[in-house]
């Protein structure tokens, strides 16, 4: 930019003038003006007068107060997509957290009238519904494996299969959390075989437990071999030693009833005779992000008992949310009503009725799409490699100016590309946010339109 161009930049005071009533505090909107200013002289951006940049100031300021988490209606076709928050909370748990967000007796005996103990809002429901002697609670799963770990096997070894040394989502490791916990790895068998005899022979004198690790996201097939959980049960306790089973995603529900591989359920992981067997709050729970430990009394006492378990512990809301989640399984309502079971259990005969009834809608606003057949999958470390049948709406237009403009709007809808298309597939879009999905289409539409 010239001297005579710059000359000719607004003063600050031109713009706040010009820009009229503010919406914001005064401060805030000069310190925005500024920054447009420096752009201008900087040639970074161009500037024809003092209400193009007050324009500009308000367009900087509305781009930097727009919060980053946004409600996003989830059209992949993965039930627990991970980047999206994994499972989406039943009604009774978004109630439950607004009822504890003022004041609340997370740790307070109201009928005592006295200090109460936090890790007691759950314990005896995730304890019965896992048929368990006692359970407490923490934030996610990869924290109560590391809180077995260090309660019952710091100093000491662990032994583990070579094969269920796993690594999932956002680099969490296996034998590093058994580091950091004190513990010690000790490896047996191989990566696609193992067996009892090989548990046997490591465990010494200064074995503490024995670890056993879901697959989680992948599957080993053919040429396999691993020990059934109760001849492991039974050699931790003739040999005087812990079980910790790492469940993972963890069920309550059998899902070979929804078409789907059996995922063991964790009522059969503690029947099996685990010490410990912990899994997640937010996958196929259907509940906010949390981990969770059921098994022996003596066991899970000495998790409450580690100091780890004031930093692991969770806060109100969670527990709120979680206590009604675990409601719902308790009087056999988990699969009417938990969105995850809701999706899951979707017909691809009722998701192509509702595809065709979206597209309809879309039609009558000008907005060109059809109905195409996808394959879904449940997501969260579960069933991998396991698909379901869905359908999807495939927008005929193109693919990534589509997803841009549908990713902006409110709410933000993320989809993926099929043949070229950004389709929309339903299995994770509940029947009660058909019409939002039609309506943020429609918009997105109108804005693309306009920007072309």
């Amino acid at each position: 930019m010239s001297v005579a161009d710059r000359r000719r930049l607004p003063s600050v005071d031109a713009v706040v003038r010009a820009a009229g009533p503010l919406a914001v505090p005064r401060p805030r909107f000069v310190a925005a003006v500024r920054a447009v200013l420096d752009d201008a002289r900087g040639g970074r951006l161009s500037v024809a007068g003092a209400e193009d940049a007050a324009r500009a100031a308000r367009e900087r300021l509305a781009l930097r107060d727009r919060r980053t988490l946004r409600r996003v209606l989830n059209a992949t076709g993965v039930v627990l997509q991970t980047n999206l928050g994994r499972a989406p909370l039943a009604p009774a748990a978004v109630a439950a957290i607004a009822e504890a967000a003022g004041a609340a007796s997370v740790e307070y005996d109201l009928a005592a009238g006295r200090r109460g103990e936090r890790h007691g809002h759950a314990r005896a429901l995730v304890a019965e519904l896992a048929g368990a002697e006692d359970a407490v609670v923490v934030n996610n799963n990869a924290a109560a494996v590391l809180l077995a770990l260090a309660a019952l096997a710091s100093r000491r070894e662990v032994v583990v299969a070579r094969g269920e040394l796993v690594e999932i989502g956002g680099g969490f490791r296996i034998p590093d959390v058994l580091r950091r916990s004190g513990a010690k790895l000790v490896e047996v068998g191989t990566t696609n075989r193992t067996y009892v005899k090989d548990y046997a022979a490591a465990i010494g004198e200064r074995t503490a437990a024995i670890l056993r690790v879901h697959a989680s996201n992948f599957r080993m097939t053919g040429f396999v071999a691993r020990p059934e959980d109760r001849a492991l049960a039974s050699l931790a306790r003739e040999r005087g030693i812990a079980l910790v089973h790492d469940l993972g995603s963890g069920t309550f529900l059998d899902t070979a009833a929804y078409g789907l591989a059996h995922e063991q359920t964790v009522q059969d992981a503690v029947a099996a005779g685990a010490d410990v067997v912990t899994f997640s709050g937010d996958k196929l729970l259907g509940g906010p992000q949390a981990g969770l430990a059921a098994g022996r009394g003596e066991a899970i006492a000495a998790l409450r008992a580690h100091p780890l378990m004031r930093a692991l512990r969770p806060d109100k809301l969670t527990l709120a949310a979680l206590v009604a989640t675990l409601e719902l399984y308790r009087d056999g309502r988990a699969e009417r009503e938990l969105p995850v079971w809701r999706m899951i259990a979707a017909a691809p005969a009722a998701l192509a009725a509702r595809a065709r009834a979206i597209v309809a809608a879309l039609a009558a606003s000008g907005v060109g799409a059809r109905v195409v057949a996808t394959e879904s999958t449940v997501g969260g470390g579960a069933l991998p490699e396991q698909t379901q049948p869905s359908r999807a709406v495939a927008l005929e237009a193109d693919a990534a100016r589509a997803a841009a403009a549908l990713r902006d709007g409110e709410p933000a809808v993320v989809g993926r590309v099929v043949d070229d298309r950004l389709a929309l597939d339903l299995r994770a879009i509940l029947p009660e946010d058909d019409g939002v999905l039609a309506q943020a289409v429609i918009a997105a539409t109108a804005r693309w339109r306009r920007s072309s």
